[in-house]
């Protein structure tokens, strides 16, 4: 299977966009990457320094380039689409960018869904915000917050976008997803180029991001407002997502493979 050949020029907010993310996972990679100790094939560990974190920052931006060419924006409906994939060709490429300089492939799926959670984490407590200033119910913080999502980044037109089946349980919201355009694109990656870790690293940062998420959004100091028993980059045919308005008790564990 061969990425698309070529690709139009990005719109003039797609280019602001790509500017905005690389400045901002440039700037978590930093903060991240001189506060990890590091493992690398050999068995040796390490902290790295500026200089080696200039080296992986330099590698990460030519793995990006490389990447888009395989990431068929132009077959993405919407703008939100395309900010969300070039997201995952980010987080991909900084994947595969420390595991290219030695590092291992468990390192760097930790360092990797750290750096990500990072930055998801400040976009959730700004998507948020309007609703957690507005109400103190969980319920209602989640479910005004979901719909927005949906809204942007998170619109839903139908594969190869977002495709999303919604609805309302009492008080909890359900989304249940059969089309990710960056769980598509990764393991597109992961397929053509024969490097099933890349898909591994992205099921152990963005597949899991979801239950301290919603557990932010809530705001109300309990845990487990999340639950799904199913998810694409398992292989499964959907997310069946349920954001509860009051906590499940201890959840279904985000790393655990559910049937």
């Amino acid at each position: 299977m061969n990425g698309p050949a070529t690709q139009s020029a990005p719109s003039i907010r797609l280019r602001l966009a790509r500017r905005i993310i690389r400045r901002v996972i440039r700037q978590a990679a930093r903060r991240g990457l001189a506060n990890n100790l590091l493992t690398y094939s050999d068995g040796t560990q390490t902290r790295w320094l500026d200089p080696e974190i200039d080296r992986f920052l330099k590698a990460m931006d030519g793995e990006v380039c490389r990447l888009r060419s395989q990431a068929d924006l132009d077959a993405l409906p919407g703008f939100g689409n395309a900010v969300m994939v070039e997201l995952a060709a980010w987080s991909t490429a900084a994947d595969r960018s420390l595991r290219h300089l030695g590092v291992t492939p468990k390192t760097a799926h930790r360092v990797v869904a750290d750096l990500g959670w990072d930055v998801y984490r400040r976009m959730l407590r700004l998507s948020s915000l309007p609703a957690r200033l507005v109400t103190r119910d969980p319920g209602r913080r989640l479910r005004w917050t979901i719909r927005a999502l949906l809204v942007f980044p998170f619109h839903a037109p139908g594969a190869p976008g977002y495709a999303v089946e919604t609805w309302r349980d009492g008080d909890d919201i359900l989304t249940h997803f059969t089309c990710c355009p960056p769980q598509s694109f990764v393991r597109r990656v992961a397929e053509t180029e024969d490097d099933p870790d890349t898909l591994e690293a992205f099921r152990q940062s963005w597949c899991t991001y979801d239950w301290p998420g919603a557990d932010l959004i809530a705001g109300d100091g309990k845990r487990s407002h999340y639950r799904r028993r199913r998810t694409l980059s398992h292989g499964d045919t959907m997310c069946d997502m349920c954001w509860a308005a009051r906590s499940q008790g201890r959840g279904s564990s985000p790393h655990a493979r559910k049937t």
